[in-house]
């Protein structure tokens, strides 16, 4: 078989970007690109392999014989190795033989680059060459305005391996996702779907979020385009597609980005800032240019190539932090003598300045579960710059009081209204996600008090209350039906469950609440402002009772919400309300009986001149137990 040839895709300009951390399209150069070069088809092979003193591409169209096919060294410092292999083209297997300047190491490894991996526990690289025709064009010219931060933002929070299975317990493919999850997402009613890292990934208990393939979604369901299909199908389902992109660590997997070429290339070498001791994973070097041009052109390729809508950033607390999940003496300050870490801060800041540079409809949502100040403000204002934050301190708070019998509440008010104190300091998402239904949390439906009944009431209550809540919302999987298991990713949703009348009735009042957030103005369009929302009385603690208003641009959009947090009826209750005139209208009671409920009627008066809440108006109603009622 013929050598290796002479051969670069790399300019001068390439290189110097690369070398400055500001090349953000590593993956058009980098990695294997099948070709012809003087009319022989074959593949040109790329590798950063800067301690490296000689490299290899071995696979089975060489017999994974390290000594025919030796790749070139360029000669401008950048420690890229590269050439054309001839015909050696799509489908092939291949790893990179790397022998070491550092200490005679010799490592075996998987392409950081590839576009497609075997299917674990292989753990080869495919060669690939992407041949998929978009169908999406209507989404992608109007999906700005459907990503905006005044637009309702309802995420479905997907694991592709658990969502469901075929009869046998095997994994849907891409192609069948694109049929029945895109079905379900779109009679749901959910504006997006968020999917747990679909990147490669070799272990399957990570649920993902120790990446081994950065740039290749994952062989188990399927070959890339097939995932294509899939992000596809939701676009023209009118389905935003948001990805889990995990930038803050990786797995010390032999094929995989430790220890590289011998040395610490990827990983930062000082153990105390390079080793996260709770995930047993290796922490990338933010202060090394090459590896943050390899991280953002990672971010920008799961927007430019797959078509992305949104980027939710997983873990960003352990990269802000010297001292993450460390003691005294496990970690160094910076050279201010604080925790922050000033090269992840400053790798933030590039990646979203970046990503929104390039693709300014789409957004970049955080994972923060710390205090930090400015998180989803613009970097010009001197924030990190995400669109988004989750509000973690909402989830648990609001949590920590729906597991309370109904007789402790009023004791614990302020644990539902100490969010509206900072509630607009960030854009805020309200999660109910993945990590609250697992570990001997429960499900969220058995983290509820009281009888069948009332555990459904006190979900649908909950649900209510954060739909209506300032911010947009995320639900994970299965909580939209009450499963009352908890999650279990090897096997699927208990889908027969929603055969019952108080599972498929958690179904219907989702599927309403989604209709009412994207059909009120008064739930989206000012839900990251204080104009947006008003309490009409926050301190009825004795009853248990919230009452508040959610404001859009139109004062007739106004929407009213009582909430009741006991299983006692509160009849005849007056809310003070700014409206003079008009006919009230019931938007949702959350104990209609096609919710599971009792169907209790809210008898709601007419407006009355009688001065309550400051207000010189007020109405009555009868507030169900344990329930929501929206009016307008």
């Amino acid at each position: 078989m013929p050598q290796v040839t002479v051969f670069s895709l790399f300019s001068d300009f390439d290189i110097d970007l690369f070398k400055s951390g500001k090349h953000f399209r590593l993956y058009e150069k980098l990695g294997s690109h099948p070709m012809e070069l003087n009319g022989v088809k074959g593949t040109y092979f790329a590798v950063w392999a800067p301690s490296a003193r000689a490299v290899s591409v071995i696979g089975n169209f060489n017999d994974w014989n390290d000594s025919q096919h030796l790749l070139n060294v360029r000669w401008d410092g950048s420690g890229i190795w590269e050439g054309f292999v001839p015909e050696v083209g799509v489908g092939e297997i291949y790893k990179y033989k790397i022998y070491s300047n550092n200490h005679g190491a010799v490592t075996e490894k998987a392409d950081p680059f590839a576009r497609y991996c075997e299917q674990p526990p292989r753990t080869a690289s495919i060669i690939w060459k992407e041949d998929y025709k978009w169908e999406d064009k209507k989404w992608m010219e109007t999906r700005k305005a459907k990503n905006a931060l005044d637009a309702p933002f309802s995420v479905y929070e997907v694991h592709l391996g658990s969502w469901k299975r075929d009869k046998d317990g095997n994994f849907l493919t891409y192609e069948q996702l694109a049929q029945d999850l895109v079905a379900y997402v779109r009679e749901m009613g959910f504006t997006h779907v968020e999917f747990m890292p679909i990147m490669e990934f070799p272990y399957d208990p990570s649920w993902g979020y120790q990446l081994t393939g950065y740039f290749a979604p994952t062989s188990r369901f399927g070959d890339p385009e097939g995932f294509k299909l899939l992000v596809d199908a939701l676009h023209q389902a009118e389905i935003g597609v948001i990805l889990d992109w995990v930038p803050s660590h990786f797995p010390e997997d032999a094929h995989g980005l430790g220890f590289f070429d011998g040395s610490h290339l990827y990983e930062h070498p000082d153990r105390r800032r390079g080793y996260h001791p709770d995930w047993k994973s290796l922490i990338f070097n933010y202060g090394r240019n090459e590896v943050r041009a390899f991280l953002i052109s990672n971010a920008i390729f799961w927007l430019d190539q797959f078509h992305a809508d949104a980027l939710r950033v997983d873990a960003v607390a352990s990269m802000l932090y010297l001292d993450y999940s460390r003691e005294d003496g496990e970690w160094e300050p910076n050279m201010y003598g604080n925790n922050e870490n000033l090269e992840a801060l400053s790798f933030i800041r590039e990646f979203n300045e970046a990503v929104y540079g390039s693709f300014p409809d789409v957004q970049t949502i955080a994972e923060e579960s710390t205090a930090f100040s400015g998180v989803s403000k613009p970097v010009m204002y001197g924030g990190l710059g995400f669109g988004m934050k989750w509000m973690m301190g909402w989830m648990h708070d609001t949590l920590e009081y729906f597991k309370k019998e109904a007789i402790y509440r009023r004791h614990h008010q302020n644990d539902l209204t100490f969010s509206a104190t900072y509630a607009f300091t960030e854009n805020f998402m309200l999660p109910f996600s993945h990590d609250e239904v697992v570990y001997g949390k429960q499900s969220l439906v058995y983290r509820m008090p009281g009888d069948e009944w009332q555990r459904f009431a006190n979900l649908r209550l909950m649900f209510g209350y954060m739909f209506t809540h300032p911010g947009t919302n995320l639900i994970f999987m299965g909580g939209e039906f009450g499963q009352t298991s908890e999650w279990n990713f090897q096997k699927s949703l208990d889908w027969h469950l929603t055969q019952y009348e108080v599972h498929s009735g958690v179904q219907e009042l989702i599927k309403d609440l989604n209709a009412i957030y994207k059909g009120f103005p008064a739930l989206y369009q000012k839900q990251f402002s204080p104009d947006g929302f008003q309490w009409i009385d926050y301190g009825d603690h004795e009853n248990s009772v919230l009452t508040y208003i959610r404001r859009g641009h139109d004062t007739e959009d106004d929407i009213f919400i009582a909430c009741n947090f006991t299983p006692v009826p509160r009849e005849k209750y007056k809310i003070g309300i700014p409206k003079t005139s008009g006919k009230i209208k019931i938007i949702l009671n959350s104990d209609d009986k096609k919710y599971g409920g009792a169907g209790m009627d809210p008898k709601i008066s007419s407006i009355k001149k009688n001065a309550w809440h400051g207000r010189e108006q007020s109405v009555e109603l009868t507030i169900p137990p344990l329930s929501i009622v929206i009016f307008q």
